[in-house]
């Protein structure tokens, strides 16, 4: 083989690598879900074996136990049985004794009884013998007394008759004069009263007639003095007439400012009602104004509150900030070296392909000369060299991995303190591992869980 030839062979080769670790990875990955899988169904299985056991046991336990409470019931319902019967039995035996006895009390008591009912019977006809002639005697003492009673009472009566009408007599006897004397001192009393007023009407019509001839005479002098006070009235009512006129003139001069003042009047009236009207209006804003006012102060305060609330909460989120831009910092220079670090194993891992292909080329050379052995020797160089590869590879997914967790927690803390992605000032770089883009972000096996 040319050299070429083994370039493109070991290309191949090198492709058919990638793509068994790739199929190996994928395989693994599903290898270890089904061996998980298949624990957990075995365990539930194991756990649904054991409450199956455990039910099984319990159920034979409790026939167990329900046979011998079946057995110990079933013994105890005999002998309860059995006390039962004798119990009856005896009760039997005791009642018929007693009812025997009771049966000859009985009789003998029903006997008594007898007896004393018949003698009850004897008593009673002579009680009722003896009360019969009692009440005979009784009834004949009481007619004879009542006979008695009725006699002494009519006689008493009669006496007290003749006594009252005697009384009776004598009272109209003594009440008529007494009326005849009462009428002749009512007649003399209304002859003196005649005649006392007869002379004070005679004395009230002397009167009479002296008052009206007084009245006439002053009435003359009234008459003339009138005929002379009308004479100065007319002097007076013409000089008024005149003054009325005048009056007059001056009125309907003074009338329009006299409308004039009237609606100035009503106009400070309605400014009146008005200038109420305000004051109380502006009772009313002054208290609304120290209601608002008070309010206002209130807010003002509760906004000093929340300012200051609010600058504490913005210091705190500064050095929240703050903390978690430098927290993103030393993440970025660990990542940073470990990027170099890799860097470097990359570097290394090119000067070793290099020295691999200086190797092929002395391989070749060698070839030519003895191609079994170097074949030998080439697999066994290629098997270390794939080797490293693969440790390598496995170091580098697992540093993307932690790198890719670690930028993931820290997007979730950010997400929760409400901080947006701009404000860091850079974006976060993900790093895919060559081979693995389709598969997972990290090696088969690794386990990387943000909660």
């Amino acid at each position: 083989m040319t050299r070429e030839q083994l370039e493109v062979f070991c290309l191949r080769i090198k492709e058919e690598n990638e793509r068994e670790r790739e199929e190996r990875n994928f395989f693994q990955m599903e290898r270890d879900k089904l061996r998980t899988f298949w624990e957990i169904t075995r365990n539930e299985l194991e756990e649904a074996r054991a409450k199956l056991r455990n039910k099984d046991r319990q159920i034979e336990e409790a026939a167990e136990k329900n046979e011998k409470e079946l057995k110990f019931y079933s013994q105890k319902v005999k002998h309860l049985q059995y006390e039962y019967q004798s119990d009856l039995t005896e009760c039997k035996a005791e009642a018929l004794v007693s009812l025997k006895n009771a049966q000859n009390e009985h009789t003998e008591q029903e006997k008594e009884l007898l007896r004393d009912k018949k003698n009850l019977k004897m008593q009673l006809k002579e009680q009722e013998s003896a009360y019969e002639d009692q009440m005979k005697n009784i009834k004949i003492e009481h007619n004879r007394e009542i006979s008695e009673i009725r006699n002494e009472f009519e006689e008493k009566a009669q006496g007290l008759e003749i006594k009252y009408e005697k009384k009776f007599e004598d009272l109209r006897e003594q009440l008529n004069t007494k009326h005849n004397m009462e009428i002749s001192e009512v007649e003399e009393r209304k002859n003196n009263q005649i005649t006392e007023i007869t002379k004070n009407h005679d004395s009230a019509l002397n009167e009479m007639r002296s008052y009206y001839n007084d009245i006439v005479l002053n009435n003359l002098s009234l008459i003339s003095s009138l005929k002379d006070q009308m004479e100065v009235l007319r002097n007076q009512n013409e000089r008024i007439n005149k003054q009325m006129t005048e009056l007059t003139a001056e009125n309907n001069k003074l009338l329009v400012p006299l409308k004039q003042a009237l609606d100035d009047v009503k106009e400070y009236k309605r400014q009146l009602q008005n200038y109420e009207k305000d004051k109380i209006s502006l009772a009313n804003t002054k208290a609304k104004l120290s209601q608002t006012i008070k309010e206002f102060e209130d807010l003002h305060w509760s906004n000093l509150a929340l300012e200051l609330r609010f600058e504490k909460l913005q210091k705190e989120r500064d050095e929240l900030h703050d903390r978690f831009v430098s927290g993103i910092m030393e993440v970025q220079q660990k990542t940073g070296v470990k990027n170099v670090l890799l860097q470097k194993r990359i570097e290394s891992l090119s000067q070793i392909n290099e020295h691999r292909d200086a190797v092929i080329g002395e391989l070749t050379s060698v070839m030519k000369q003895t191609p079994h052995r170097s074949n030998k020797k080439l697999e066994e160089i290629l098997a270390k060299k794939n080797t490293t590869i693969r440790d390598l590879q496995y170091e580098l997914a697992k540093a993307c991995k932690a790198h890719d967790d670690l930028l993931a927690t820290f997007e979730e803390k950010l997400k929760f303190y409400g901080i947006p992605k701009s404000e860091l000032g850079f974006v976060p770089l993900r790093v895919v591992p060559q081979g693995q883009a389709g598969l997972a972000h990290g090696p088969a096996g690794l386990v990387a869980q943000n909660k």
